[in-house]
């Protein structure tokens, strides 16, 4: 296997599932993103320490059910035996204590299985625009730090929407969720803006993830529950 930092301009992903099946789902998600390039998959816990080891990779997509140990409990010792590769949370584990253990831990995202290729995207180039920004910032003062803290939390600038989204796009969704009467689900937001279900979802995701919208749940008779979007007043 490759070492992480042997391809300039990349990001290597170690993918860690106890599922090969799912493991192998996740590793070809991650291919479709650039800059990012799998470096490795583990099974258990200890192979995922192992594998930090051996390939330094720069993001760990972690599940937390795991058949040795908990995900929770691998962060920690990465973090021991010096490792500071950045860690975000593939799981199905949605009870409230175990997502603040993973932030008091330091993931740098949490991503709640099943979801979609467009999900897991989203939050590969949000981490890749962070990534790049704390690794070119020059802290000159207080106001340099407010930004690269701030980077996950606030909407970007337009000029650094991720890879193949469009300005005007976004401005179209933004007004149909600020002219929305109350929240609106992706498959709403389409009609109304005339786009795509997947692409209305990748805006609507974006826009959540940058803190400008929030997100609610709507449990129907049956399936998984419908997702709606609400803007930020």
């Amino acid at each position: 296997m490759t070492a992480a930092g042997d391809k300039a301009g990349t990001i290597g992903v170690l993918v860690v599932d106890d599922d090969f099946m799912v493991a192998r789902v996740h590793r070809a998600f991650v291919a479709r993103v650039e800059p990012f390039r799998v470096v490795g998959v583990a099974h258990t816990g200890g192979q995922a320490i192992e594998a930090v080891d051996e390939l330094r990779p720069d993001l760990i997509l972690l599940d937390l059910y795991l058949p040795d140990l908990s995900g929770l409990d691998v962060i920690p010792r990465l973090r021991t035996a010096g490792h500071d590769c950045d860690v975000m949370v593939i799981s199905a584990a949605a009870e409230a204590d175990t997502v603040r253990g993973a932030v008091r831990r330091g993931v740098v995202d949490y991503l709640l299985k099943p979801f979609e290729f467009e999900d897991l995207r989203l939050r590969l180039e949000r981490y890749a625009a962070q990534r790049g920004r704390l690794l070119t910032t020059v802290v000159r003062g207080q106001a340099d730090v407010d930004r690269v803290l701030a980077g996950a939390f606030v909407p970007a600038p337009a000029h650094s929407l991720p890879k193949g989204m469009s300005v005007e796009t976004a401005e179209l969704v933004e007004r149909a969720l600020r002219e929305a009467d109350g929240t609106l689900s992706a498959s709403e937001c389409a009609a109304v803006t005339g786009l795509s279900r997947v692409s209305a979802r990748r805006y609507l995701e974006y826009f959540h993830g940058t803190g400008s919208a929030e997100v609610s749940l709507r449990y129907g008779a049956a399936g998984r529950p419908e997702r709606r979007y609400g803007w930020r007043a």
